[in-house]
């Protein structure tokens, strides 16, 4: 019996560790979620995916109405939050997985497809875009880092 397919690994419920990004030019390491980010990313069995990335801290809304806030409260919970979902493919050669993005809390994603590098150890799992992204106007590597979830 072989090892089970990059596919079949990725399959279930992953809980976010940690979000590094890095410059290009001056190495310089931040955490945009903070230390501690909350998230969850699932694979289901039928090609979807859904990544939901979040910093800790987020404040809640005073009304506590989700279409009443004020442009402070939506700017606020918008810069601290990451959310996008579609179906998933995988390059078994390459090691990769591709997120062909339905809806996103970030609309320029929307109908894009976002590749990331796979880093599978065990429990473990780290993403990584092939590339360098802009991020608040400089060039940033990302690495995203997973933990497979309990089951419920």
């Amino acid at each position: 019996m072989g090892e089970k397919s990059l596919r079949l690994q990725l399959v279930g419920a992953w809980t976010l560790t940690g979000c590094v990004e890095r410059d290009i030019e001056t190495g310089v390491e931040s955490h945009p979620l903070g230390e501690c980010p909350g998230g969850l990313i699932l694979y289901t069995p039928d090609g979807y995916m859904s990544a939901q990335l979040q910093r800790p801290e987020r404040a809640s809304f005073a009304e506590g109405d989700l279409m009443h806030g004020t442009p402070e409260e939506y700017a606020a919970a918008g810069s601290s939050y990451i959310a996008y979902s579609g179906r998933f493919f995988v390059d078994e050669r390459k090691r990769s997985v591709s997120h062909d993005v339905a809806v996103s809390f970030f609309p320029n994603w929307v109908g894009q497809r976002q590749m990331r590098l796979v880093e599978l150890n065990g429990e473990h799992l780290q993403l990584s875009p092939a590339g360098p992204l802009r991020l608040n106007g400089v060039l940033k590597t990302v690495t995203v880092s997973w933990r497979r979830a309990r089951p419920n």
